[in-house]
């Protein structure tokens, strides 16, 4: 067998996309996360994913989890029929369209509790796939206005200079906040 004594060579990654919006964004609903009983100050978000050159990212599939309006994280629907729309499951996914757009369908959390018992401020968790990535990276959304942005445990982690990068404005009737990969004004990822 030849190549016995060789050092052994890495095979090329798998980068993210893009493929998404081929398998992954099947169901325009997922990008409603509430039904119509759902409790809680309802509200749109809609965000824009630009890459290292501010251009948009096409293909991109942005998930959010986040707490209900009591704060809590849920584990089942608040409703018996779970689909789309019909209840809050605290999770939706939604694919950029070709301005690099999406937008969402959800209500405003509440603050949330950590685990070593301090509270964050009202946020959303991001998830970003896109196209040229070898994984997916994370980011958070947080609220203009907000007086718990002060002393928000997560928020205080990310220097001064760029917390704006993760929170949004509210612009006429949405929250609006622009996802930047990389370069000028990048978006704070966080390492999970």
């Amino acid at each position: 067998m030849s190549g016995q004594n060789e050092s052994p060579v890495a095979s090329g990654s798998q980068t993210v996309g893009p493929y998404l919006h081929i398998g992954l964004d099947t169901e325009p609903r997922h990008g409603v996360m509430v039904g119509p009983h759902t409790a809680g100050e309802r509200m749109r978000l809609r965000l824009c994913v630009l890459d290292g050159a501010g251009q948009p990212v096409p293909d991109a599939l942005v998930e959010l989890w986040q707490a209900d309006a009591s704060g809590r994280y849920v584990e089942t629907a608040d409703h018996p029929n779970p689909d789309p729309g019909e209840a809050f499951r605290g999770w939706g996914r939604r694919a950029t369209n070709r301005d690099g757009w999406t937008l969402f369908e959800t209500i405003r959390p509440a603050p949330t509790t950590s685990a070593d018992g301090r509270t964050q401020a009202s946020h959303i968790n991001v998830c970003l796939f896109a196209r040229g990535m070898l994984r997916h990276i994370f980011t958070r959304v947080y609220f203009a206005g907000d007086p718990m942005l002060a002393t928000d445990p997560v928020l205080a982690l990310v220097p001064e200079a760029r917390r704006g990068t993760l929170i949004a404005d509210r612009v006429d009737d949405m929250w609006t906040l622009t996802i930047r990969i990389q370069g000028d004004g990048e978006t704070v990822f966080f390492d999970l």
